[in-house]
């Protein structure tokens, strides 16, 4: 009767090792999903062509290690007067490497791909760059979200709507910071 329970304990022992292992496994590599995505502008502070100063077009964003069913990107800067400045948000676009230069300032985009876009707190839909007041440069944060499905949010909500349609939606994120001072 010993041998038969030291039998059942060894082998419960053991299944409950590898149990662990795969548990263990299985959040490193949720781990390693989060921080598998990678955010890259081309450049540390904001060129004029991506300000009010400029052209007021959105950049090229370059994204490594999408595995996710959707990507939103919110550009903010921290750093503003009052309190954190939304310039830009947009959502449902599918996977994909590149977001081009220069999207469009539609609530739906259409081309190079589609999306939706919202309000910014400027009050306008799409892209409006950096447009700091005079003095030390701002912060502007390019985060990108890795989404399991598309949201179902109307074109034109704000930056509350869709980071509280996104919670629990979240496969992976990463940002990109750049300056920009007038």
């Amino acid at each position: 009767m010993i041998f038969i329970n030291r039998k059942i304990s060894i082998h419960t022992i053991l299944a409950s090792l590898a149990f662990a292992i795969l548990f263990v496994t299985a959040v490193q590599a949720g781990e390693m999903d989060m921080k598998s995505l990678v955010v890259k502008l081309g450049f540390d502070r904001v060129p004029d062509e991506y300000t009010c100063q400029g052209m007021d077009v959105s950049p090229r964003i370059e994204i490594q290690g999408v595995n996710a069913a959707s990507l939103a990107v919110i550009v903010d800067d921290p750093d503003a007067p009052s309190a954190v400045f939304t310039h830009w948000i947009i959502w449902n676009i599918p996977p994909m490497d590149i977001i081009p230069r220069a999207i469009a300032k539609n609530a739906t985009i259409k081309e190079p791909f589609i999306a939706v876009q919202g309000t910014n707190d400027f009050g306008e839909i799409g892209y409006a760059g950096p447009c700091p007041p005079s003095g030390k440069p701002h912060r502007y944060f390019f985060r990108v979200f890795g989404l399991d499905r598309m949201l179902d949010l109307p074109a034109g909500s704000y930056v509350a709507d869709l980071k509280k349609a996104m919670q629990g939606h979240v496969l992976q994120k990463a940002e990109a910071v750049a300056t920009y001072g007038r």
